[in-house]
Order: structure tokens, then C-alpha cells, then sequence
């Protein structure tokens, strides 16, 4: 009986990992590491830091799974070189909190930004818009041809936008950042991008 809960468990797992990857935004990352050598050189991360980041962003996830099922479907990570963004909506406090101090304790982390929730406005229909949102705005920066696309992560909870990446210059960054600003319904803009030439990327 133990043995077959276990497996069950395990199982269950390991479908909340791939649908929580998927909606979180990973897939980019996963695919970009398996993708040719071209497009990996048309990121400022290399590689290895697409395949470091991704292994943060399952090892927290992992953890998240054992804190509790309904944090760890709640909760979306982005990771650009090691920093961390946190985004979603959690019921408590103490689930945030828990989800930070994750966060910090996991190999290669260097900063992380907590911007999750302690409310749950998580309906259907706002996480359709959400969705909405983010599409149309990496649609947007993929067509203009002054933005390197590949460089920024998005991720939109409550019609809020979280823009996270590598901007080449100021200027593609204002771009990216009035894209976003010019969606229909998008409440906020918030950005945890840096610049090429960060000293943090050092």
C-alpha cells in the first residue's frame, strides 16, 4: 500500500513539475538549451548559463513541491545568471516568506526579487489575461528589430508585468518597457532587467 502511494505520489509530482514549467515560462529556457548554436550566441547568457539557470529554477520548484502542492502551482520563477524572480499569488504570509528563504538557499542564486502576492485574485479569467498579455508582448519585441528578444523573460500576474533579462543599452530597455505599457488592460510595468555592461554580471 505505502509503495503505491509513493508512486503515486511521485507521479503526481512529476506532472505538476512539467505543467508548472510550462505555464511558468521555463519551457524558453529549456528550449533554448537545446536549441543550435546560433541561437544560443543570440543571448547574452551563454549556454551554460541557460542550463545553470534551469536547474535553479527545478530545484526551487522542487522544493516549493514539498513545501506545499498549492505554493508550488502558485508560485512562477524566472532566472536570468543566477538572480531570481519570484511572482504569483500565494493564501499566507508565511508562504512567501518560506518561498524567498527557498529562493536564497538554492546552489548558483545570486539575488532574488520577491514580488509574490499574499491574496488570491488567481480566477480563471484573470489568468487568461495574464497569459494574453504576456504573449503580446513578446510578440511585440520580437518584431522590433532593435530589441534582442532572447534576452528578457516576462511574466504577467494580476495584469501586472515583470520584465526580467539582459538589455543591450538604455534605449532598447525604454523600448521593451513601452511595449509592455502599451498592452491594453496592463495595470503596472515592473522591471528587473539589467544592462549588458552590469557590473553584477561580473
Amino acid at each position: 500500500m505505502h509503495g503505491i502511494f509513493s508512486t503515486n505520489k511521485l507521479t503526481l509530482y512529476f506532472c505538476l513539475l512539467l505543467l508548472s514549467i510550462v505555464s511558468g515560462g521555463c519551457a524558453q529556457a529549456i528550449l533554448t538549451a537545446g536549441a543550435t548554436t546560433g541561437v544560443a550566441i543570440a543571448q547574452e547568457r551563454t549556454l551554460g548559463d541557460v542550463i545553470d539557470d534551469t536547474a535553479i529554477i527545478v530545484s526551487i520548484k522542487d522544493k516549493l513541491f514539498s513545501l506545499s502542492d498549492d505554493v508550488f502551482l502558485r508560485v512562477s520563477i524566472k532566472s536570468s545568471e543566477g538572480r531570481v524572480l519570484l511572482t504569483g499569488n500565494v493564501a499566507k504570509t508565511e508562504h512567501r516568506i518560506e518561498a524567498s528563504k527557498i529562493a536564497w538557499n538554492t546552489k548558483g542564486v545570486k539575488e532574488v526579487y520577491n514580488e509574490i502576492n499574499v491574496r488570491d485574485r488567481s480566477n480563471i479569467k484573470n489568468y487568461f489575461k495574464d497569459i494574453l498579455i504576456s504573449n503580446e508582448l513578446r510578440l511585440r519585441i520580437l518584431k522590433e528589430k532593435d530589441i534582442s528578444a532572447l534576452n528578457y523573460n516576462i511574466e504577467t500576474v494580476n495584469q501586472v508585468v515583470y520584465i526580467m533579462g539582459i538589455a543591450n543599452n538604455n534605449n532598447e530597455l525604454s523600448l521593451v518597457m513601452d511595449q509592455a505599457r502599451n498592452i491594453r488592460g496592463v495595470e503596472k510595468v515592473l522591471s528587473f532587467v539589467i544592462l549588458k555592461d552590469d557590473e553584477r554580471r561580473k
